[in-house]
């Protein structure tokens, strides 16, 4: 019998720790080829967008697809899990608190395998729904970290934000930028963060631009960084203005771009040294959304 499953039943299912080794694992299997990811496509609404994604996890045992109607008022986003042996569908899930924490957790696991060592500070430019679970999920991959730092220019909602999830509100996202791993987690069109407000060692972990007319890092990020990712350089050529503006410009080339998988598989090293700068750009990838799905599927199958 089909599972379906609601935004409520996702959020008392999955927790951040549980998401952050859920898309580990799915970077292992991405990285030993065992994943088939197809990039988003959008189709126009009235006023709107239709978001389509899909994915094929077959050592995971699940395919599924995720599909969001996005307007100016909001949005809805769905899952459909299948099983990936039989003609089954085992879920259709709600999927925004889904996309939510397995997009924080992908930023838990670059923080996990590319902060420097013993990293203590998190900066965070950006205080929305997503910006939730980057700072849920990158604490819970990095138990090092001692001290939040957010920004956004909302000073209300700021407050409201670093009350919630115990952070120091920033006068400047300039301010949130000099931790050891910053965060940018804006639905802004122009750069919200300069390569040279960066510390030495930082990670920068650039999430909330993905259709590629918007970016959140100056080139300047990008000239300081010694070692440059992102969750699939497939769908970072279609979206990701951080990198395609930069790379346009000279700043940088395509052959200097790697996958978090491949840090991850230990096939690359990432980090250097505790004074370079990374730069993990994530976009989404539905290959994240089969495997958080498959695990609430089996929680709740479980319960």
């Amino acid at each position: 019998m089909t599972l379906y499953l609601s935004e409520s039943d996702v959020a008392e299912l999955l927790t951040p720790e549980d998401a952050v080794a859920v898309i580990e694992a799915c970077f292992g299997r991405m990285a030993r080829g065992a994943v088939q990811n197809r990039p988003r496509y959008r189709l126009g609404l009235e006023s709107g967008a239709l978001a389509v994604m899909s994915a094929a996890d077959l050592e995971l045992g699940y395919a599924g697809v995720k599909t969001y109607a996005g307007f100016a008022s909001g949005a809805k986003f769905v899952v459909v899990l299948f099983r990936s042996a039989a003609p089954e569908v085992v879920a259709v899930i709600e999927a925004d608190k889904l996309g939510q924490l397995r997009t924080g957790a992908a930023s838990g696991v670059a923080a996990k395998h590319l902060a420097r060592a013993g990293a203590t500070t998190l900066g965070v430019i950006g205080c929305g729904w997503q910006a939730e679970a980057q700072v849920q999920c990158i604490r819970a991959a990095v138990p090092t970290i001692e001290r939040t730092v957010a920004y956004c220019r909302t000073r209300e909602k700021l407050e409201e934000f670093c009350k919630r999830f115990d952070c120091e509100p920033a006068e400047s996202n300039g301010d949130a930028a000099v931790c050891d791993i910053v965060v940018t987690v804006t639905g802004s069109r122009d750069p919200v963060l300069r390569g040279d407000w960066l510390r030495k060692g930082a990670l920068v972990c650039a999430v909330g631009a993905n259709d590629g007319r918007r970016r959140e890092l100056d080139n300047n990020v990008l000239e300081r960084a010694s070692f440059v990712c992102c969750d699939s350089i497939e769908n970072a050529k279609l979206e990701s203005a951080d990198l395609i503006g930069p790379i346009g410009a000279g700043v940088l080339d395509w052959l200097e771009v790697y996958e978090l998988q491949q840090v991850v598989a230990g096939d690359v090293a990432g980090r250097q040294s505790d004074d370079d700068i990374v730069v993990f750009k994530s976009n989404g990838l539905a290959a994240w959304d089969v495997a958080a799905a498959a695990r609430v599927a089996e929680l709740a199958s479980a319960s």
